[in-house]
């Protein structure tokens, strides 16, 4: 038995004439605590409030940040996006505020930030809970005040910037632990959204692979009209770890190898997630750039007061994470430590 594809499930927001509304209506799900997360999208984007998005890492937050910002009056100016657990600490101020000539060694220009990017419009820092401690009170500054000196400057700018932060981690406990500023942490949570993980909105994952399923064989020209009953059955069954973006990955593989019109694949409980590709190689490469040239001014050593982890203001585990996600291994004849 199978399971026709039909045509999409009547959106749960009602239609509106208001502008980015459409966005809204895009976003796939059914269940009762998204139905509620997408109301409250709708109450606080007209607003200017600082958002603070939680959640397992891929359910969707960057999908909700985009849909505050195409729901709010700064939609015509840029919804600029931020990892910050994508660089280091140094890099990650000079990407945030920009830097003049010469304020480091290897700033040989000076170099516009996403605050002044993203001025009038709305900036999504992703992963918060990453940002260092030395750089929080710079970005309590720019909340608050609405102005920032550049890396190396002593000109003030000011910039009007809606800020929506996201993150997998519990903050609160971060505050608690020492590891995050409760000062940062009150202005960043003025307007708290949750989002649930896939497991507790089995009811959307049909819907979901309906939709991946026509997604990924529109774009690679493909005609699929069916899911078998069981598999269907197999993806509602599957506990999806890595959440919407493991289904999607899951699927795009699947069309990948369907023929005949009939989605066909593996039991999910056989695939491993596909990795997840870096959306800014540019970004990838600096960030290994200064991996390495800290580790080898380092001499390879990760820990202690002169170790890379403590030239690049980040924690040996962290960095030993970051290394091992960029695939940054030392020469043979040094060990990590």
């Amino acid at each position: 038995m199978s399971t026709a594809l039909g045509r999409p499930d009547e959106p749960i927001v009602r239609k509106s004439d208001r502008p980015g509304s459409s966005f809204l209506e895009t976003i796939v799900g059914r269940h009762g605590g998204l139905r509620s997360i997408l109301a409250q999208v709708e109450a606080v984007a007209p607003t200017s409030a600082t958002v603070l998005l939680s959640g397992e890492t891929g359910t969707g937050k960057e999908v909700i940040a985009r849909a505050i910002h195409e729901l709010s009056p700064r939609r015509p100016c840029n919804l600029v996006k931020v990892n910050c657990a994508a660089m280091p600490a140094g890099l990650l101020e000079s990407e945030l505020f920009g830097h003049e000539r010469g304020a480091f060694t290897g700033a040989i220009n000076s170099h516009v930030g996403r605050f002044a990017v993203a001025d009038r419009g709305s900036l999504f820092l992703d992963e918060i809970g990453d940002m260092p401690l030395g750089l929080q009170p710079k970005l309590l500054r720019v909340l608050q005040e609405r102005e920032f000196e550049p890396v190396g400057s002593t000109r003030t700018t000011r910039v009007d910037v809606r800020v929506v932060t996201a993150t997998n981690r519990d903050l609160r406990q971060m505050v608690q632990d020492r590891e995050f500023r409760e000062d940062l942490y009150y202005r960043l949570n003025i307007f708290p959204i949750s989002l649930p993980p896939l497991r507790e909105r089995k009811e959307d994952i049909p819907e979901f692979a309906r939709f991946f399923v026509r997604h990924f064989a529109d774009s690679m020209g493909k005609t699929i009209d069916t899911i078998p009953l069981e598999t269907m059955r197999s993806l509602i069954r599957h506990p999806w770890p890595g959440n919407i973006r493991e289904l999607q990955n899951y699927i795009a593989r699947g069309v990948i190898l369907s023929e005949g019109g009939v989605f066909e694949a593996a039991p999910p409980e056989k695939c491993e997630s596909a990795p997840v590709e870096i959306s800014n190689p540019t970004l990838e490469d600096k960030v290994r750039q200064e991996i390495l040239s800290a580790c080898q001014r380092a001499n390879w050593k990760l820990g202690g007061p002169r170790g890379a982890a403590a030239r690049l203001g980040l924690k040996r585990t962290t960095l030993f994470y970051k290394m091992k996600r960029l695939g940054i291994m030392p020469p043979a004849d040094h060990t990590q430590d």
